[in-house]
Formats: C-alpha cells, structure tokens, sequence
C-alpha cells in the first residue's frame, strides 16, 4: 500500500511527526559551581564590616576595622600573646581537636553501623547519645573537671562527646537508608554476613558517614572555647577568653578567624575526600 494521497491531481506524501523532546532541568543547587557566588558574598560581607566600621556606627571598642584586625594578627604573630606564641596557641587547639577527631571517627563509625544492624546495639546506645546529644558542652564541663581533673583528658574528653554522637548518628542513618534489594541482591550471589558489611552496607554509608564527619567537625571547633577553658595556658579558645577579659576585640577577631580558617580547612579536606572515595553520591 502506497504512502501517496493523490488530492485534486497533486501527489501528497504525509509527513512524519517529529518527536517532541523535553529539556530536562535540574533540581535543587544544580551541579555549577558557587565560587564566583561565595566570593562575591565575602567580598560584600567584608566592604559591609569596612563601611561600618569607617563611618562610625559601632564604636571600635566593640567592632575594629579590618586593618586593625589585620595589623594585629602580625603583632600576635611577631610578639605572641598570653604567654605563648601564635603558634604554639593554633598547634595546642590542633592536637586537642585532631585527638579528639580520631578518637570519635574510630568509635563513633562502628558503632553507628552496629546501632544500625542490630536492634540491641540500637536500644543500648541510642539512649545515652540522646540523652547527652542536645546538651550544650558547658553544661556537663563541670563534670569532665570532677571526674578527669584539670589535664588535657578532660579537654579531649569533652571534644570526644562533641564529635562521637553526629558521626555515629549518621553511620546508622546511613545504613538505615540502605535499600533491602542490594543486601537481597548479594545474598543470591552467596555473599555472607561479612561480605555484606564490607562490600555493600560500608560503601553505601559512606557518603553519610562522611556528612557526620563534617557535622562533627564543625560541632567540635563550636566546643574548643569551651574545651579550653579548662585551666588552659595554650590554644586559640584560651586566646579569645584572654583577649575577652580585656576587652582586646581586635585579638578576639584574630581568633576567630583562625578557627573559622582551620575549620574551613578540615571541611575542605572532608569535601576532597568525599569526591574520592563517593564520586557516585548524588547521581545514582
């Protein structure tokens, strides 16, 4: 049967519809990079922090300008400050806070999986996380003091609590979140209960085990001040307490600067990590 339609003598041939076709957009953030948004953002933030400062609308005694700020992290570099160098202030807070991290990584990750596996780990631990989780620092540092004294175990002790509960949290929502056709999947194939653990509920955590991570991360540089306020004579916290006492608000702003700059750095290392070891996160 011929396609032609022969119409008042003409020969017409139907045309064959095209398929539409839909442009697919994304969802959410999108995948574009934020660099030229996050610092256009500082760049705003700091020529706020400049105008205010220059026009006098906060006395300098509460908000230096930020060439005060600057010229006074070189003093603090050259000539130290309470008693310590700057230096020995940042690797004092580093080695609390980089114990501390490998302590709760080492603890929090098994057992957020066990937590996840089994009911019992599940009913045993889970209570006392939450029951300490909500908890600001402060309120148990008079505890850490009495029961551990005044050393540097009781700082790390209460950076440990600090970072322990969002990673272990999370390494059990992770495997909470882990699809029941995967684990059915490798069982078919004969894989056994190690092999599970190994090879299918560990990689498929990882991405939030390595959120936890962050979160952790960021919860314990917030604990440092209050972690070395514990009859400290180092560390960055101790800096800003020193320089609070005093009403140095340039030395606070050195301070806190370096901590957000260490943590940023932490945060940034996490972010390199994730994108090596779950480059598949987000797009399966």
């Amino acid at each position: 049967m011929s396609d032609t339609i022969e119409t008042a003598g003409l020969l017409v041939r139907p045309t064959q519809e095209q398929p539409n076709t839909v442009d697919m957009k994304g969802f959410g953030a999108g995948e574009g990079s934020t660099l030229l948004i996050s610092l256009a953002t500082a760049v705003v933030l700091l020529t706020s922090w400049w105008l205010v400062a220059r026009l006098g609308l906060v006395p300098r005694l509460f908000l230096p300008a930020p060439q005060e700020v600057l010229t006074q992290i070189g003093t603090v570099y050259r000539d130290g400050y309470a008693g310590a160098s700057l230096g020995e202030h940042v690797s004092a807070s580093l080695f609390r806070i980089a114990a501390a991290a490998a302590i709760a990584i080492a603890a929090g990750i098994p057992i957020g999986l066990l937590m996840g596996l089994n009911r019992w780990a599940k009913g045993i631990f889970d209570t006392p996380i939450e029951f300490y989780w909500p908890l600001p620092p402060l309120a148990y540092l008079p505890l850490m003091i009495i029961w551990l004294g005044i050393g540097e175990t009781s700082k790390v002790t209460l950076l440990v609590l600090a970072i322990f509960a969002p990673i272990c949290l999370s390494a059990q929502a992770g495997v909470r979140s882990l699809p029941i056709e995967r684990i059915n999947a490798a069982r078919s194939l004969g894989a056994r209960h190690w092999q599970l653990v190994v090879s299918i509920v560990l990689p498929s955590a990882l991405p939030e085990i390595l959120t936890g991570i962050r979160i952790g991360f960021g919860v314990g540089w917030g604990t440092l001040v209050a972690a070395e306020l514990i009859a400290s004579n180092r560390g960055i916290g101790y800096m800003i307490m020193s320089a609070s006492q005093f009403l140095a608000t340039d030395v606070v702003f050195v301070g806190i600067g370096i901590i957000a700059a260490c943590a940023f750095a932490f945060s940034l290392a996490v972010r390199i990590l994730e994108a090596t070891l779950v480059p598949w996160k987000g797009k399966i």
